[in-house]
């Protein structure tokens, strides 16, 4: 290996490419797994949509199936149907690949919106990723639009419910909707959609995908891996193990996560299609929904009070459908730019490479809760009928009890949020300036009693006298002497973002023991101190 070295040494200059990435530092910390997880997911993902490609046929046109499976003998149905039974259930080992694939691309996406909230709370968006945090988005929402289009391809009757989903939502655009449902579905409502989405799952939307998370990795290897706060850790270096024992872990975490996969896959059911049927147009799959991750958007739907539709401009305006969608739109957009507005509120502009812990930042935290109880109350609401049905209620009342939560469940969630990083930073503000309470009450030599305090370790002191010093935005005139409204808002906006804030504890403040306090009266031994309790 060692000549091998030297001989690309001597006519490249990869090995010291290699050598330098070898010498890097990587933080380790659990958080970190999940964007690994994610990375692996994606890889199995690939690798079982190769294998699957090879035995699936797209084509529309219809046959008569006499495969395996007895019940569905004699059944007139598309190419693309019967081609995913007899994958399903004459291939060897097809079946297994099919439950792989559904179960690592929702893995995926699981662990992307881990690690898209992780980075969100440890404030790792800002500068100088940005960018990365942006792909992020890009990521989820091509891996969602993968998942809907690969969704659709087994041509089954729960896939056709959702093609018919997607043609009401296409037509409900005015203007150019009928345009768009004849462009997707090429005038055969509802089997010609495959021939539409089947090159857009197996090779552009991956393709781009792949670029994305390359993209991703290229950006965090030029700004550097972030790390959390700790002993000899700043803003200028990084404190961890060899990045070559960091890449040995993650290889084995591929392993982990795929054995994990296959066994699930191997136990646990997902896209039983032979129960389901080949689609109709005419029939509906009883009890389908849409996949867990595009809830949201069924759930904004069902949310929409009726009658919601208005005639304008010579076109019909289905605002039951348009508003849940802008909505939706807008949230994904609010959060992908969120780290320009929080930069422009605070007046932010230096290099960030440590992590906030959450309590530190109490209105991001709040404002991070209150988009996770927003969505999860359209996420909920896509079982409104099946709540309603399980707890023998009215699906009236179900619903007006989630459009009330929508509304006001964020803020409650702000505000809780808000006020448990408060008290939060109380605590670690008398344990900074304190120490530990350990429970032990002596008696003082003129009588009187007092606790002792344990003092904290060091890494635990620097872990609560690291804090950002922000000071909110004061408002002061342009060189004319104006005052311009944006920069009104601007300075409304950075008081609100850091009222109520927790001055950092200075390290003059900190509790040191000498012969007066309680620390060092209950470490002499003598008569003159004696536990009370």
């Amino acid at each position: 290996m060692e000549r091998v070295e030297q001989w690309f040494g001597e006519r490249t200059n990869i090995m010291t490419t290699l050598r330098s990435w070898r010498d890097r530092a990587a933080p380790d910390h659990w958080s970190s797994l999940l964007g690994q997880i994610a990375v692996a997911s994606l890889i199995v993902c690939l690798l079982t949509g190769v294998f699957l490609a090879f035995f699936y046929d797209s084509s529309t046109g219809t046959v008569v199936y006499d495969g395996a499976y007895e019940p569905m003998r004699g059944v007139e149905m598309s190419r693309a149907f019967d081609s995913t039974l007899r994958l399903s259930l004459d291939t060897r080992g097809g079946l297994l690949t099919r439950q792989l694939h559904a179960w690592s691309s929702s893995l995926m996406i699981a662990a992307l919106m881990l690690h898209i909230l992780r980075v969100f709370f440890t404030g790792g968006f800002r500068k100088p990723r940005e960018l990365t945090w942006v792909l992020l988005f890009g990521v989820l929402i091509l891996g969602m639009a993968e998942g809907f289009t690969g969704h659709i391809l087994p041509d089954d009757m729960l896939s056709g419910s959702s093609l018919a989903v997607l043609d009401g939502l296409l037509k409900a655009l005015p203007a150019v909707g009928a345009r768009l449902s004849f462009l997707v579905f090429q005038g055969g409502y509802p089997t010609a959609a495959v021939t539409t989405f089947y090159p857009l799952h197996v090779i552009l939307l991956p393709a781009v995908l792949v670029a994305l998370v390359v993209v991703i990795g290229l950006l965090n290897t030029v700004h550097g891996p972030e790390q959390r706060t700790g002993p000899g850790r700043t803003e200028r270096n990084v404190v961890g193990k060899p990045a070559r024992a960091t890449a040995v872990k993650s290889v084995g975490l591929f392993f982990i996560v795929t054995g994990a996969l296959t066994g699930i896959a191997a136990t646990v059911t997902v896209n039983p299609v032979w129960l389901y049927g080949p689609a109709d147009p005419g029939n509906a799959s009883a009890g389908g929904g849409a996949l867990w991750y595009l809830a949201f958007l069924d759930g904004a739907q069902r949310l929409v009070p009726p009658g919601w539709e208005v005639h304008w401009a010579g076109c019909t305006w289905a605002l039951a459908i348009l508003v849940p969608l802008a909505v939706c739109a807008l949230f994904l957009l609010t959060a992908m730019i969120y780290p320009f507005i929080e930069a422009w509120i605070t007046d932010d502009r230096q290099e960030r490479r440590l992590l906030t812990r959450p309590r530190n930042a109490p209105t991001r935290t709040g404002i991070g809760i209150a988009g996770v109880v927003f969505y999860a109350v359209l996420w909920l609401c896509a079982a409104s009928d099946l709540i309603a049905w399980h707890f023998s209620l009215s699906v009236e009342q179900v619903v007006l009890v989630l459009q009330c939560l929508l509304v006001l469940g964020p803020v409650i969630g702000f505000t809780i949020a808000k006020r448990v990083c408060l008290g939060l930073q109380r605590k670690d503000r008398e344990i900074a300036v304190h120490g530990h309470e350990s429970g032990r009450i002596v008696r003082m030599p003129g009588g009187g009693y007092a606790e002792v305090h344990q003092p904290v370790t060091p890494s635990e002191q620097w872990m609560l006298l690291s804090h950002e010093r922000n000071e909110p935005l004061m408002l002061r005139p342009d060189q004319e002497g104006r005052i311009h409204l944006s920069d009104r808002i601007r300075v409304a906006l950075s008081q609100w973002f850091f009222r109520d804030r927790f001055a950092p504890v200075m390290r003059p403040e900190r509790h040191v023991p000498d012969d007066h306090t309680p620390a060092s009266v209950a470490g002499r031994a003598g008569p003159e101190a004696s536990a009370a309790s």
